[in-house]
């Protein structure tokens, strides 16, 4: 549960949400809280129960249980229309009959705002998204990012406390979309909006936001600044879902003085690693764990502490790097990135796998989740 005083000075508190469709909890007491002005994305596959958090902020679901919060005020049963939020759809859904800033300026009009304010703010905002030549044109006369800026421009014209973003970039091809990351961040950060984003993209999400909610079933598993969720993921599905991710499994066998755990690789003894400790978590001496290091930490040949054979399977140019494919000696598979320019590895060759403590961590491992029709372990 939220602390009262901290809730008030906040600019979206979800408290304990919960929201039930039948027997399917689609979220489960979900604590969230989003500073003014921060931009707060949350991240997961289809199902996960994110778009139903945003919508639930919104007022376009209503939640089973809990409160959501704006501003020190309860808003779980105000309606979408008084809650004082700009949201921005993947659909884009323009008006078609209306020009761009028609467009931007409905919810304006709507509002009752002056015509000489709407015509103001709408130039502002047009300008603001870098569209004010287009301000005339209809939507079927522009492409889908310009679309997508004019639906940005109608969500903030109106001033709204919070902008709600569900999965906006979506329909959009790889290089737009990274163009319109970089400018809803600087559309964001000019405006300084409490911002919530929902994606699945992992990319999107580390790229732009000041903290990342990772969702599963329902749940948030981890919340986080981009740097610290993917440097020191807190779970094996974190680490799994936010990048690619190297699993070693592992038994502990000390910890140095340094803050440095000593592991010895399950099945193979004598084959040990130093691998760096993290704040989610402590670890026993004998506990079966697992040890994670991120491709890019993999250095193949150099000398460090940690070391492991491994068979190149295969080789794939990316342009500026190599993602090399491995099979290590208890047919792990491996993967690492080097970087163009220097020797080519060589498919087949046997070479040694390196990377030092303080690029690896270690993660508890997760239970396998019961076969159907399984009965639950008893207490």
């Amino acid at each position: 549960m939220v602390n009262k005083k901290e809730a008030a000075m906040a600019g979206v508190v979800l408290d304990e949400v919960h929201k039930v469709y039948g027997d399917t909890v689609a979220v489960r007491s979900v604590d969230l809280q989003v500073a003014p002005g921060e931009f707060v994305t949350l991240l997961g596959p289809s199902g996960c129960g994110k778009t139903t958090c945003l919508r639930m902020v919104a007022g376009f679901v209503e939640p089973t249980a809990g409160r959501i919060m704006m501003a020190g005020r309860d808003v779980t049963h105000v309606p979408p229309h008084r809650r004082d939020t700009g949201m921005v759809f993947q659909s884009y859904a323009l008006f078609p009959h209306k020009t761009v800033a028609a467009n931007v300026a409905f919810g304006m009009r709507v509002r009752g705002v002056s015509r000489s304010e709407t015509d103001e703010r709408t130039r502002e905002a047009l300008r603001l998204v870098r569209l004010e030549q287009l301000a005339h044109r209809y939507p079927s006369e522009l492409s889908g990012g310009q679309k997508q800026r004019v639906a940005l421009a109608r969500a903030v014209v109106i001033r709204p406390q919070v902008l709600l973003l569900d999965e906006p970039l979506g329909a959009l091809d790889l290089k737009l979309r990274e163009e319109l990351q970089v400018e809803i961040k600087r559309v964001q950060s000019t405006l300084g909006i409490t911002t919530m984003f929902v994606t699945h993209d992992q990319g999107e999400a580390l790229g732009m936001s000041d903290r990342v909610a990772v969702m599963r079933d329902g749940e948030i598993v981890q919340i986080d600044t981009p740097n610290e969720l993917y440097e020191r993921p807190n779970s094996e599905y974190v680490a799994n879902f936010v990048g690619r991710t190297n699993l070693i499994e592992v038994l502990v066998t000390g910890r140095n003085s340094d803050g440095f755990y000593s592991a010895e690789a399950a099945g193979a003894r004598g084959t040990t690693f130093k691998v760096a400790g993290q704040r989610h978590a402590s670890f026993e001496v004998g506990e079966r764990c697992l040890l994670a290091a991120r491709p890019e930490n993999f250095t193949i040949g150099a000398e460090q502490e940690n070391v492991t054979p491994a068979t190149i399977l295969d080789i794939i140019y990316r342009g500026s790097t190599w993602n090399v494919e491995l099979s290590g000696a208890r047919n792990e598979t491996f993967s690492a990135v080097v970087r163009s320019g220097g020797a080519v590895p060589r498919k087949g060759e046997l070479v040694s796998l390196t990377w030092a403590p303080s690029r690896c961590f270690l993660l508890k491992m997760e239970k396998p989740a019961p076969a159907a029709g399984d009965a639950p372990a008893r207490a």
